[in-house]
């Protein structure tokens, strides 16, 4: 049997080194795609580098896509990389759309024009829905978003459904919700939540500076849904599938949590701040997997409490390291 070849594009992200180790571990030859840049993070990665062939591509150039496609003419491309950041995305909107709107665009049109049963992973968002119509959100639910990074997704999405109607690409989009691990950079609210738990345990921080402690989301283990792109991928045809844990949880259960497993009361050390508020809020995302269930046969593994767990005793072992 050939092995089979698999693109990553954001390799060097959160999502990006799990499904990279996912797919070695599935026997894959694994090509993750990364920008050419002065500084280059290899991190999340490195424990696996040496089993990877990293090659130089960049989602707002298309000859390089097509470049890269022709070369390595991969079994699968999962399409992970963005700007990804809610908050930058109100002050970068063209950048954002550049990368996490046409960069979908440029993908399709490489795997298009080069060979047009490469299968496409396109990752969509729960932000999508922003300002919701129902809860549960399903993946019939409209989407409203609420940010330029909600937008550009969605144009993603669309584009990802166009390319699969009208030129027969096996192209899927997976609607994940919030998922975190210890690898999550320290910009999004649950690693500043439990680094900052850490640091403050450790007397190397005083306070942590809040926003919206009301807002709820669906939040998983980043480990659990790799697993989901990857079955997606393997199916008869391609479809959208929410991928979520299907309960809510507000940032103020978060903060109990986390301050709580290392013996504190997060009243104690934090601070509402309205420079953390968003110009336009989504107050509440919880998705409704049934029909990843049903048709991957997928379920996540990691429940809240285990996740915020786990990720403030890995800050707590990195800060212990670095003393």
């Amino acid at each position: 049997m050939t092995q089979k070849i698999a693109v990553i594009t954001g390799i060097t992200g959160q999502d990006g080194s799990y499904l990279a180790e996912f797919l070695l571990s599935k026997g894959y030859k694994v090509y993750g795609v990364v920008r050419r840049s002065s500084v280059e993070k290899f991190d999340n990665i490195s424990h696996i580098k040496d089993q990877l062939e990293l090659i130089q591509g960049d989602l707002t150039d298309q000859n390089s896509l097509n470049f890269m496609i022709k070369e390595i003419n991969p079994d699968e491309v999962y399409n992970l990389a963005a700007q990804s950041f809610v908050p930058t995305s109100w002050n970068q909107p063209i950048l954002t759309a550049d990368v996490t709107a046409l960069g979908v665009a440029r993908m399709l049109e490489a795997i298009r024009l080069t060979n047009p049963k490469i299968k496409l992973y396109q990752a969509s968002s729960s932000e999508m829905f922003g300002k919701v119509r129902e809860t549960p959100q399903n993946e019939k639910t409209p989407f409203h978003p609420r940010s330029p990074y909600g937008v550009a997704k969605v144009y993603g999405h669309f584009i990802t459904v166009n390319y699969r109607e009208s030129y027969n690409i096996f192209a899927c989009s997976g609607i994940l919700f919030n998922h975190e691990s210890p690898r999550r950079g320290l910009e999004f609210v649950t690693r500043k939540v439990t680094h900052a738990v850490a640091r403050i345990k450790l007397g190397l921080q005083k306070e942590l500076r809040m926003g919206n402690l009301d807002a709820k989301r669906d939040w998983g283990f980043a480990g659990d849904y790799v697993e989901a792109m990857w079955l997606m991928l393997q199916q008869e045809k391609p479809e959208d599938y929410v991928i979520s844990t299907g309960e809510t949880h507000s940032i103020r259960e978060l903060l109990e949590v986390a301050f709580g497993h290392v013996g504190l009361d997060y009243k104690d050390y934090t601070v509402v701040d309205p420079k953390y508020l968003r110009p336009a809020e989504v107050d509440l995302l919880c998705g409704d997997s049934t029909k990843a269930k049903n048709v991957l046969g997928w379920k996540p593994k990691v429940n809240f409490k285990e996740l915020i767990v786990m990720m403030v005793e890995n800050d707590l072992a990195q800060l212990r390291n670095h003393r």
